[in-house]
């Protein structure tokens, strides 16, 4: 899918022309991954937009880059000030959000420590990720996630999206809509980039970060909603028959949002959107928009300049 572009991109500390945006062929993260990133959404509330969990979400990139030891130049105030700033510079009413921190151009080899950090926040009106009207058909992909003591799960970093890359592409190749990846251990993982549940019996399950799965903060966001809702959920491993075996699936990320799954390897659910994945959409949507007030600390208010 193009990217379409927006006004301005906030690149080391200023607002730059969408073009001007640039990095040299030798950055270091270009040739071996060094950076760690972010995906956030602001949406359209009845006061505005509003950023959805942003401080969750500079947090986690902040411990990203701590782990990957790489030192981030700017404070997570100062990042969330630039982060509403370019909202109301692109004039969004509602869009995703991506924030990069990566070493730069200034060494070459694998020695990290000479290469300073740059870091960026782009921001472009971007649909929802999957389509859901159908639902999604997945595929066990060939590829299995990163083992944890590979690279930290617990890292969203750049380098290791290689991996989700190649499984989303042999999906799509296949005429699947998303790739289920397993873990090293045969377990159940995540998608290419989503969370993954399983509803069997009202409970709701989604594998935890030892799996290789990524803590998402929209995992975290739907664990909340249910236990506020009165479901039952376990955060726990899951074979790859525990979701054929399911009532529902269904997958979740900032960018895809809530989305169900209509069929794994060809084997077709029982219900493509049932009545717990529903109840936890509207729930979410909710949540996102600033309707149900008991979330509204989830949400950074855009003020226009």
């Amino acid at each position: 899918m193009a990217i379409p572009e927006s006004s301005v991109i906030w690149f080391d500390g200023a607002l730059v022309p969408w073009q001007e945006a640039r990095v040299h062929v030798l950055t270091h993260a270009l040739h071996y991954g060094t950076g760690v990133l972010e995906g956030t959404r602001a949406f359209e509330t009845a006061d505005g937009p509003a950023v959805f969990r942003l401080d969750e979400h500079l947090a986690r990139l902040e411990r990203s880059a701590r782990m990957l030891r790489i030192e981030l130049p700017y404070t997570r105030e100062e990042l969330a000030r630039a982060t509403v700033d370019l909202v109301a510079a692109n004039g969004h009413r509602s869009c995703y959000l991506r924030h990069l921190a990566f070493l730069g151009y200034g060494s070459m080899g694998l020695d990290m420590r000479h290469s300073p950090t740059s870091v960026s926040i782009a921001s472009w009106e971007w649909p929802a990720y999957l389509a859901a009207e159908r639902g999604l058909r997945l595929m066990t992909s060939s590829w299995r996630r990163t083992d944890p003591n590979s690279v930290p799960p617990a890292a969203k970093a750049t380098g290791p999206y290689l991996n989700s890359a190649l499984a989303r592409r042999e999906a799509s190749d296949a005429g699947y809509d998303e790739a289920l990846l397993l873990a090293p251990d045969g377990t159940v993982s995540e998608c290419s980039s989503e969370n993954v549940f399983a509803v069997r019996d009202g409970v709701l399950r989604t594998p935890p970060g030892s799996a290789g799965a990524l803590e998402g903060i929209t995992q975290d966001t739907l664990l909340t909603l249910a236990r506020d809702l009165g479901v039952e959920v376990r955060v726990e491993n899951l074979l790859r028959s525990d979701l054929y075996a399911a009532d529902e699936v269904f997958v979740s990320g900032t960018a895809a949002g809530v989305v169900p799954v209509a069929s794994l390897d060809n084997r077709e659910l029982p219900s493509c959107e049932g009545e717990l994945t529903k109840l936890l959409g509207e729930a979410y949507r909710a949540a996102v928009s600033g309707a149900d007030a008991r979330y509204r600390h989830w949400l950074t208010p855009v003020q226009s300049s």
